[in-house]
């Protein structure tokens, strides 16, 4: 058991460096990371946010969003598979009954990795759940069929997220209420196919659950829609979260950016025997500097930002949290994309081998950055930043 933040860091830190002397390769070969999520599993840091009275460590924000950078660094893909486990750890501290809490707490403390079967294909919104929880006399019915699950091939349990409906199979209303059935992975009517085929994040597993009439116990299922009907950081710990991961992406990218300057060849009218000592080189290492640090500066403010509404909750601190934190993701997003494309202009020609796999960097920035629009993000702020217009609750802000 995890005594203390540091000593969880400190891990953290360590298994990342571990993780990133294969990461390539795991990306090149589409090499599943079985063995890195076991040490994941058996490491104790999946408990991090458990509740002091569950017997976890209950780290703050500032602490998990490191957590995740630093996997991210070392290996994109990997960090995003606990990102749901975390998201969902926090729907059971907001809408677990007691028992609930204790239990799921307690599988959680033993090593077991949660994972998320949220999204469908379209046509219709990333907000509709088609996939349906039908009650019964004794429990539920689960139904349906879900995309871009990622992490749920090396899950103990699958949380999936479902619209309630009555005996019938049939959603009572437009907007029915949600809620999230755990579903242990090996349920009778539970499938998970390995069909992710994103040109990044390529070893996340993302891919497609299908339920065939899944028995869940009324034990199993959280309330999910609840969550929004007044003030949490649900929304904002998810996507800083997300954040993290895109932070890691730009510092590993600044890093690997400057080793291969040190390998390069110099341009001959800068008129210098090392490309480091090249001017031009030079400015574009300092422009970059400086916007990877000052994304994981955002980074970190948010999530003090969150740590600070979790203390003294109000729609206002709320509000100022998911603000700080959509502020943290548009700079993340940016710094990724910018420290993944720029580190070929640093490394030069020989920096676009294939043998060497640099393009894993914009491949997992540009496929993870797709997931949440920042487009959005900055209608949020900018209506913030002019009338203090709060935004709205769900799962993206």
């Amino acid at each position: 058991m995890l005594a203390s933040v540091d000593e969880a860091l400190t891990l953290a830190a360590n298994l990342a460096r571990g993780f990133a002397a294969d990461a390539s390769r795991r990306d090149a070969d589409r090499s599943l990371p079985h063995d890195q999520v076991k040490a994941l599993k058996e490491s104790g840091l999946l408990a991090l946010s458990v509740p002091r009275e569950f017997g976890g460590l209950d780290v703050p924000a500032t602490a998990l969003a490191e957590f995740f950078r630093l996997i991210a660094h070392a290996d994109p893909s990997l960090a995003q598979i606990p990102h749901s486990h975390f998201v969902f750890l926090e729907a059971i501290r907001l809408q677990g009954t007691p028992q609930q809490q204790s239990y799921f707490y307690d599988q959680v403390l033993r090593g077991m990795l949660f994972a998320n079967a949220q999204n469908e294909r379209g046509p219709h919104a990333v907000n509709v759940d088609t996939t349906t929880l039908a009650r019964q006399p004794h429990g539920y019915t689960l139904t349906g069929r879900k995309f871009y699950s990622t992490g749920a091939l090396f899950a103990d349990w699958v949380m999936v997220r479902a619209s309630l409906a009555d005996g019938s199979g049939d959603v009572p209303t437009a907007s029915p209420p949600k809620a999230v059935a755990f579903v242990p992975r090996g349920a009778d009517g539970l499938t998970v196919v390995d069909d992710w085929d994103g040109m990044g994040q390529r070893t996340t597993a993302s891919g497609t659950v299908t339920l065939d009439d899944v028995a869940v116990s009324a034990e199993q299922v959280v309330p999910f829609s609840p969550i929004f009907a007044e003030a949490t950081t649900y929304g904002a710990r998810a996507q800083l979260w997300h954040a993290a991961i895109d932070v890691g992406i730009a510092t590993g990218a600044l890093q690997e950016g400057v080793r291969v300057a040190g390998q390069a060849r110099p341009h001959f009218e800068a008129q210098v025997t090392e490309a480091v000592d090249d001017p031009t080189l030079i400015a574009l290492a300092g422009e970059l500097t400086v916007t990877v640090r000052a994304a994981r500066a955002l980074l970190e403010e948010a999530a003090r930002t969150v740590d600070r509404a979790n203390a003294d909750l109000t729609d206002e601190s709320a509000a100022q949290a998911s603000v700080a934190v959509a502020v943290a993701k548009v700079a993340a997003v940016r710094a990724s994309l910018d420290a993944s494309s720029v580190l070929f202009e640093l490394g030069g020609t020989r920096s676009a081998s294939a043998s060497g796999n640099l393009s894993r960097y914009w491949r997992d920035a540009r496929t993870h950055t797709l997931h949440d629009p920042t487009r959005w993000k900055l209608q949020h702020i900018g209506r913030y930043a002019l009338s203090g217009a709060r935004p709205p609750r769900h799962g993206q802000i």
